[in-house]
């Protein structure tokens, strides 16, 4: 996946890669959570070290780009821990953003959207950055003593600032997250699903003839939720 993805009918997967889906899920809900799910699942629990059974200490996380698809489970995994989020996103979706669970929700348009502040002055313990060219010192001053930024599609800058404050010793750090699927974290994603605690929202649908349009969609930055592409 690291070279980019494709779409087909049908797809040969390794059987410890793939869980079983319940009837209660459908297939273009499931299908949201095999990259952009597992994905903000991996930033919260794995590089952000929270909970999800509310069984650590309070956090304070920043999530950016909170509407698009990694971003729109981002909040909803997070809240089932013991956080408090802060969410970013465009104007139009900001109540959406709300209904998903965030606690405080920033216009990225604006100038405190685009210093990213906590409208309660909070200091993030963690970022799950979703969004694109952001610089490190837009983050660093909103940090907590050891906050992490994970960015979930890091560039070269990213790559170099992260080696940067390892060779320093910052205690800050920006933790460059590339997503490992596990049939455990997906097995736990549908579970979420089945019982109404995580859903997928689906932006679009789009056949399988109408991929470049889909595509289209995808990369423009502007989807709500998912967009889906079926057989």
């Amino acid at each position: 996946m690291g070279t980019g993805g494709g779409l087909a009918e049908f797809a040969v997967a390794k059987e410890s890669l793939t869980v079983a889906r319940p009837s209660e899920v459908s297939a273009a809900e499931a299908a949201g959570l095999l990259v952009a799910g597992l994905t903000a699942h991996q930033a919260l629990t794995q590089s952000a070290g929270i909970k999800l059974d509310r069984s650590g200490e309070q956090a304070n996380v920043l999530i950016t780009a909170a509407s698009g698809g990694v971003g729109h489970y981002a909040v909803q995994l997070a809240k089932l821990g013991n956080t408090h989020v802060t969410a970013t996103c465009g104007a139009r979706n900001m109540e959406f953003v709300k209904s998903l669970g965030a606690d405080e929700v920033l216009d990225y348009k604006t100038p405190e959207g685009t210093a990213l502040k906590s409208p309660s002055g909070r200091k993030y313990d963690a970022v799950i950055h979703c969004a694109a060219a952001v610089p490190w010192s837009t983050f660093e001053p909103n940090l907590s003593e050891k906050g992490k930024v994970i960015d979930i599609t890091p560039g070269v800058n990213a790559m170099m600032t992260s080696a940067l404050k390892k060779l320093t010793f910052s205690k800050k750090q920006l933790v460059p997250l590339l997503m490992i699927p596990e049939a455990e974290n997906l097995d736990y994603l549908v579970k979420q699903v089945k019982e109404g605690k995580l859903k997928t929202v689906i932006d679009s649908k789009h056949p399988l003839s109408e991929a470049e349009c889909a595509w289209a969609k995808s990369i423009g930055g502007h989807a709500t939720g998912k967009v889906i592409v079926e057989p």
